[in-house]
């Protein structure tokens, strides 16, 4: 495959937001000796990677899930630098813990011996065993998978290999995600511990192709970290990196729109204060389906089409950590009894969980800093339709979901959580939307198989503006967006002999 790069000079490049992707392909672009200025609408660099600051409490707001940081050393390599030198990351064990309605519990470590141990203590032998068969699959689909199709462009179904095609068909990738899992794993427990990655992809496990078993190996075999000083740490370590080797990052600066010529060529980019900053090339880190209406104008069927992933409710909490009380793991996942309901639910059917499975990290259990002494900084999740599949007037409805909240983190055991918060912010679907999130999701287009890989929106429009981001290919998540940052600088500068393409094993 020829991979798609812009057309004509490709000097001075304006990149539009400072989230991962932005900085990444930023990083990219200055290691080849661009000239770059990076523009974003908030007072500091992130996207979606953000932090809320309140009471000696310091939360991550976006992503709390670290696979793959071989990825970001990647970027700091481009310009020369050394990931070490910038960034502390804590390896994390467990990297879950699950706990289910009969109140038993699971952990996933980083020895899969250990975690093998576990399984055959809680589900018996024959699980574990199971078990093993289950990471021999998932090294093989990894191996099979990231190279050919998530670490490189692919701009439409010609891009793709069939001798690659063929290999994952033979792996039964393209089976059903739950049913591929099934093939190892009996119990439920374990079954919907290796497959409800395939949210974070916006699919249900059972209706998600096997293809997103990546995202499980890259959970429970690659590797879970956490940045000393949270996920935030990451954009700023980024950020600094890039403006000490020429960068321009220009926050507090909102874009109106990007000036085309007649046949389409991006020459400037226009701020909301009216200032017009040339370009001979423009990569856009916005959500397609923001850019491509509001800075180009253009609103083809497809963006209007998008199916975007569901939505979620989010407490950050600050709260007493009484001896003897949860947490135990930086990462909880509990599990409610219903499993496929719970996703028609929020997926079909668009009304909240009847019984909710949420997540519970603490960033404080790994890094007390992020915490006053005696107390915890808590980050659940809750997934929930978004505004389009469930539409609903949550301003309205925020304080009973809140308090529903309240009562399920009680039931499990968070007390002090439940009833102490010593401080707090509750986002839903209309804050997420308030924040830019098309459909009031934070997770962008839903990988449907019809808008993944090569049927995403394409990353190079015309002749000179590139996207990156979660909504282009290959995706959600912080290593997909890494990815489709230095994908977008190579389209300006051609792919870089030399360039290492792998994720941690």
């Amino acid at each position: 495959m020829t991979l798609r790069t812009v057309r004509g000079p490709a000097d001075e490049i304006v990149i539009v937001g400072a989230g991962l992707a932005g900085l990444s392909a930023a990083l990219h672009l200055a290691g080849a000796g661009r000239s770059v200025t990076l523009l974003e609408q908030a007072d500091h660099p992130g996207g979606k990677a953000g932090r809320f600051v309140r009471d000696g409490f310091s939360f991550d707001d976006g992503p709390t899930v670290l696979t793959m940081p071989d990825l970001i050393g990647q970027a700091f390599a481009a310009v020369g630098e050394n990931l070490a030198d910038h960034l502390e990351l804590l390896p994390l064990d467990p990297v879950y813990r699950a706990r289910y309605h009969d109140g038993t519990s699971l952990a996933v470590h980083r020895d899969p011996a250990a975690t093998a141990e576990e399984i055959a203590t809680v589900c018996g032998a024959r699980e574990a065993a199971g078990y093993h068969r289950l990471t021999a699959f998932l090294r093989q689909l990894y191996t099979a998978e990231f190279a050919p199709f998530i670490d490189r462009a692919v701009d439409g179904p010609a891009d793709l290999a069939l001798p690659a095609l063929a290999r994952l068909a033979a792996l039964g990738a393209f089976r059903s995600m739950e049913g591929k899992i099934r093939q190892y794993l009996r119990d439920p427990r374990t079954v919907r511990l290796f497959s409800f990655q395939s949210l974070y992809a916006g699919v249900a496990p059972h209706r998600a192709r096997a293809l997103y078993a990546v995202i499980s190996y890259m959970d429970t075999l690659g590797g879970v970290h956490f940045p000393r000083g949270g996920m935030q740490a990451i954009p700023r370590a980024l950020a600094t990196v890039a403006e000490r080797h020429g960068v321009r990052i220009r926050c507090g600066t909102a874009v109106e729109r990007i000036e085309t010529t007649l046949g389409g060529r991006a020459r400037a980019v226009i701020t909301r204060d009216g200032e017009r900053i040339p370009a001979d090339a423009v990569v856009v880190t916005a959500d397609p389906a923001l850019a491509l209406p509001e800075l180009l104008g253009r609103n083809p069927l497809h963006i209007r089409r998008l199916r975007h992933s569901p939505s979620c409710l989010l407490l950050l909490a600050g709260a007493p950590a009484p001896a003897g009380q949860t947490p135990d793991a930086h990462h909880t996942i509990h599990f409610a009894r219903s499993w496929r309901r719970g996703f028609d639910e929020i997926i079909r059917d668009g009304v909240p969980m009847s019984d909710p499975s949420f997540l519970v990290s603490v960033g404080s259990f790994t890094d007390p800093a992020l915490a006053p002494d005696g107390c915890h900084g808590y980050y659940v999740l809750v997934p929930t339709p978004n505004l389009a599949t469930g539409p609903r007037d949550w301003d309205r409805e925020r304080h009973r979901h809140l308090d529903r909240i309240s009562a399920t983190l009680d039931a499990h055991g968070y007390h002090a959580l439940a009833t102490d918060r010593r401080t707090e912010l509750f986002l839903t679907p209309a804050d997420w939307r308030r924040r830019g999130c098309p459909a009031g999701s934070p997770f962008s287009a839903a990988h449907t198989f019809s808008q993944t890989g090569p049927f995403r929106t394409p990353g190079l429009l015309g002749e000179n503006i590139v996207l990156a981001g979660a909504g282009t290919h290959p995706g959600v998540g912080v290593p997909m967006a890494l990815i489709s940052g230095r994908i977008a600088a190579e389209r300006i500068i051609g792919a870089r002999p030399g360039t290492t393409r792998r994720g941690v094993r």
